[in-house]
């Protein structure tokens, strides 16, 4: 499990490094040779938070702005060809090119010592983590609407995800939830792309034939919804009766299930077309919740989230 510390924020550099110097050269680092205490120009790593296919996350300490911050290093194997830097480089440059208090901010990104770094905002943890642990439906539906309105701006700026999933969620204090790895993200203009790449579980059936679309990003997110209140999750062919399907519906609205309900429907074209369409529906639903103590709770948190985000 990924568990991480409430660090105080770091202030995003007022330059991330341009993508046309990243290039990588030999340095006195090895990866292997990485562990806690290391230090990387300003950054000193602490400790490894988790491992993917592709790269290492680590929590680290910035000696010039005093604050941690989460390291995420490449694989050198990732990086040894043209066309992995080649999408390090969109990675960086979408990153970089998003602003919104629900999408991970890039800090810092730039080859050290031999070694792509990227940096970002040090979470508490991620969504995956979280939804190990019993979550009251005000705050699930808290994290919900945030979650729904990142992808919508992610969205809205012609950015397709095509990685939804728990683990690209970070939490910070106060339930606060912000969208990350844009790894597998695309510039979508109109047309299919090609590839097939994905988190099995989350992925939508036309993205797994290769014709990832806006689409396919609600059905990923409308299954880490259902998950969130049913607690399990639905398999392919998606017919119902859906496993959990009982649970979902206790103490939410038939408005708000029938969002969900739209969202992952197998087929493509009963989907709401984008998470744009799907957050304007979202933000109709007068009351999301049935209960009323949840009501209350709901209302104030997102009254709040409101107020930090403005």
């Amino acid at each position: 499990m990924l568990r991480l510390s409430s660090p105080p924020a770091c202030s995003r550099s007022a330059d991330v490094p341009v993508t046309a110097r990243l290039r990588l050269f030999p340095g006195s680092i090895h990866p292997d040779s990485i562990r806690s205490g290391t230090r990387l120009d300003r950054y000193r790593l602490q400790s490894r938070l988790g491992e993917g296919g592709f790269a290492t996350v680590y929590s680290a300490y910035d000696q010039l702005e005093r604050c941690h911050v989460a390291i995420k290093i490449p694989d050198a194997r990732y990086v040894s060809n043209t066309q992995s830097m080649d999408d390090l480089r969109r990675e960086v440059d979408i990153m970089a090119s998003l602003e919104h208090p629900g999408v991970l901010p890039l800090h810092d990104a730039r080859v050290i010592d031999g070694l792509f770094v990227m940096v970002f905002p040090l979470g508490i943890e991620t969504l995956a983590d979280r939804m190990m642990r019993r979550m009251s439906r005000a705050t699930a539906m808290v994290m919900i609407y945030q979650m729904v309105d990142a992808v919508a701006y992610a969205h809205s700026h012609e950015v397709l995800h095509r990685d939804l999933k728990p683990e690209n969620f970070i939490l910070f204090d106060d339930n606060e939830v912000r969208l990350t790895d844009f790894g597998l993200a695309r510039i979508e203009h109109g047309c299919y792309d090609d590839s097939a790449s994905g988190t099995l579980g989350y992925i939508a059936p036309e993205q797994a034939m290769g014709r990832p679309a806006y689409h396919s990003d609600v059905f990923s997110l409308g299954l880490i919804i259902y998950r969130m209140l049913a607690g399990e999750l639905p398999e392919y062919p998606f017919q119902p009766p859906l496993p959990g399907f009982n649970k979902l519906r206790r103490g939410v609205s038939r408005d708000f299930v029938a969002l969900v309900r739209k969202a992952i429907d197998p087929v493509p074209s009963k989907r709401f077309r984008t998470a744009v369409a799907m957050h304007r529906a979202l933000k109709k639903i007068a009351h999301p919740l049935s209960g009323k103590g949840d009501r209350e709770r709901f209302r104030t948190s997102a009254k709040r989230q409101l107020n930090r985000a403005a």
